[in-house]
């Protein structure tokens, strides 16, 4: 152990290492050379009163930290708690005991509910690096987990964080499983169901691999990073909020995993299952909808594959709590016209004023989900809660209700698009009959989103509508030359849009 007389300082290094507890040390440092500390290694950082596990960077320059002190990341200066220049000692950190249930499962063995207890308490508690989560992530997406280990997983992702209480006998919530660029019905259907008098605390995750979540939208026009009593606060007095998962502490390792699969591009059906679930267990969801969108570029593209996730959903769902229905909806293309959080906040809003252009799909759409959820209320007959929808939107309730949501939130200033765009154009004379979902999306991160919240994609062609040769099928916006330089090359390859004689036959029966 450190002696006290060999203890460091500390300094903060302005540095947002997201997620990530992370501990610099200068290589001239007497206890660095003296413990044989290694760059990457998991470190104990301690005081009297406050401990952090954090990864180990080694550095050179004394301005960033000098030998006779310990920086730290934003996070993890943060947990701390202290200030700057206080005493602390560092310590070999013990790997954590969880690892030895990952190293099962990448053998390729069945994991029980304490392994996942253990594995999400350790995630939570900041002892995985990076490295060890993304071997966890990637071994359950490509062994697979089994509807038992999903289970598992999302109780033990929701007991790592806060879980919320209502004391009311239904809480409402809508979640889509995402793949559908645009979509933004959530941002629509909290202020129809606040409207109405259902409690419908709604919160969620921001994008994986989309290039907007309901998180990153909504930021756009309001606060979302919520504490709990102000998540509380909020809902009881406004009936609804659109919040971000992560400041509530809901689930807390679901968004250090998030932060990780992130970057991998990994999107598995079971830990999306557990992912969504876990967040709506601890939310304190009791009456749920599902939204499975389904299309040859969906994030789910066959009927088959879409039945057996709904069977899935609705078995761990019928264990962990809520009442769950899940939908089947058309992902043969994006919804509504924007793709990207600026762009998809302005068709939240033009819906919600009855703009007599505001995209019509994502409008019905919206209405068809906040009518299934109104459906909860045991004072609706079924198949009236549409109508009863309909009616809070064009009456203006709806749009009220978000603005009282936005100003409880924190309202913010409109924001800009990207001051960069260039046009994309139909190349044949014909009708619109195929929109490549994944390729869409992947442009519209390439321009930026859903960080630069002015980047995306503007559509301004859909499925079925005539076109003639040269005319603009969509618009991209970046902020800055390298992305926009990055998607315009991307749609030089491929547009993303098929163009034909006739609109292709819808292949499938929805149930929404």
């Amino acid at each position: 152990m450190t002696s006290k007389t060999q203890r460091l300082k500390l300094r903060r290094v302005a540095i947002d290492t997201y997620l990530e507890n992370v501990a610099y040390l200068h290589r001239d440092c007497a206890i660095y050379r003296a413990e044989g500390f290694q760059a990457l290694a998991k470190v104990e950082v301690k005081s009297d009163k406050r401990s952090i596990l954090a990864v180990l960077n080694v550095v050179d320059d004394e301005t960033i930290v000098r030998p006779d002190e310990i920086g730290l990341s934003e996070q993890a200066f943060t947990q701390m708690s202290l200030k700057a220049g206080s005493l602390a000692d560092i310590f070999h950190a013990e790997p954590p005991s969880s690892m030895e249930a990952v190293r099962r499962k990448l053998r390729g063995e069945r994991l029980l509910y304490e392994d996942y207890r253990e594995i999400m308490r350790d995630i939570a508690g900041n002892r995985y690096s990076k490295i060890e989560m993304a071997a966890f992530l990637v071994t359950s997406g490509q062994t697979g987990l089994d509807r038992d280990e999903v289970l598992h997983m999302a109780k033990a992702m929701a007991e790592t964080g806060e879980q919320v209480r209502w004391e009311e006998a239904l809480v409402a919530d809508k979640h889509c499983i995402g793949g559908i660029p645009g979509n933004r019905t959530s941002m629509l259907v909290v202020p129809i169901v606040a409207a109405h008098g259902l409690l419908i605390p709604k919160t969620s995750s921001r994008a994986i691999t989309s290039p907007a979540g309901t998180a990153d939208t909504m930021e756009v026009l309001a606060r979302v990073n919520l504490k709990p009593d102000e998540l509380r606060r909020i809902v009881r007095r406004h009936r609804g909020c659109l919040a971000w998962g992560g400041t509530a502490r809901l689930a807390p390792a679901d968004d250090i995993l998030i932060s990780v699969e992130r970057p991998l591009g990994m999107d598995s059906m079971g830990l999306m299952v557990a992912s969504i679930l876990s967040k709506k267990m601890a939310a304190g969801s009791t009456h749920l909808i599902i939204d499975i969108p389904v299309g040859p570029t969906a994030k789910v593209r066959h009927m088959q594959d879409a039945l057996s996730l709904r069977k899935l959903f609705e078995y761990v769902g019928d264990r962990i709590g809520p009442h769950l229905e899940v939908v089947i909806s058309d992902g043969r293309q994006p919804i509504g016209r924007g793709i990207g959080p600026a762009l998809e906040a302005r068709d939240v809003m033009q819906v919600l004023r009855n703009d007599p252009d505001a995209p019509t799909d994502l409008r019905q759409k919206a209405l068809r989900l906040a009518g299934r959820v109104i459906e909860f209320d045991p004072d609706v007959r079924g198949g009236e809660g549409y109508a009863i929808a309909r009616d809070i939107l064009e009456s203006g309730r709806a749009a009220a209700k978000m603005k009282d949501i936005m100003a409880a939130q924190g309202k913010r200033p409109p924001a800009e698009l990207g001051k960069l765009s260039f046009e994309v154009h139909a190349e044949r004379k014909g009708r619109v009959v195929a929109i490549d979902n994944y390729l869409l999306a992947r442009i519209a991160r390439m321009a930026g989103a859903p960080m630069d919240k002015g980047a995306g994609v503007d559509l301004l062609k859909k499925i079925g509508d005539k076109v003639v040769k040269g005319e603009t099928l969509y618009r991209v916006h970046a902020e800055f030359a390298p992305d926009m330089r990055f998607a315009r090359e991307l749609c030089e390859g491929d547009s993303g849009y098929s163009i034909g004689e006739a609109a292709a036959e819808q292949p499938y029966s929805f149930s929404l």
